[in-house]
């Protein structure tokens, strides 16, 4: 039996497998996909933007259930800026919404970061934290540095 690039990043994957299967469960308001990629572990933590932290996967559930029974979410994420190490790994992006509004589709702006550990399980979001962003143009500042050090 083939699996699915979903099953795939669930069983194991990647951070950009989890990554992607968390948006694409945001897109399809899919409470089990979204649950499936966050580590198994009491310390897990979540902030939306303007709410409060969100501490285990019963908190974090209930809030994206919430969410979600006023249907999807559609945020796309943009420009991720990528720390690695060997068993974990931070993505720094903008998260473009699609919202409706009474004058019809709009686009916010969310800057977030997603860490990810690598677990018995694989690779598993520990912590998604959302803050507001103002456009698309305001969010970034200063320049990216050819070199760490």
């Amino acid at each position: 039996m083939k699996r699915t690039k979903l099953q795939a990043a669930i069983v194991g994957g990647t951070p950009d497998d989890i990554e992607q299967a968390f948006y694409e469960a945001l897109h399809n308001a899919d409470i089990g996909q979204l649950m499936g990629c966050w580590a198994e572990e009491d310390e897990i933590v979540c902030v939306h933007p303007g709410g409060p932290r969100l501490v285990g996967a019963g908190a974090i559930r209930a809030a994206f259930e919430a969410m979600f029974a006023n249907g999807s979410v559609q945020a796309f994420p943009e420009r991720i800026h990528k720390i690695q190490s060997l068993a974990s790994e931070v993505h720094h992006l903008v998260e473009r919404v699609e919202v409706i509004t009474p004058q019809g589709p709009q686009q916010a702006w969310v800057i977030a970061t997603n860490v990810f550990h690598k677990t018995p399980q694989g690779w598993r979001l520990v912590a998604h934290h959302t803050s507001p962003g103002t456009s698309s143009e305001a969010l970034d500042q200063g320049v990216k540095p050819k070199v760490l050090h």
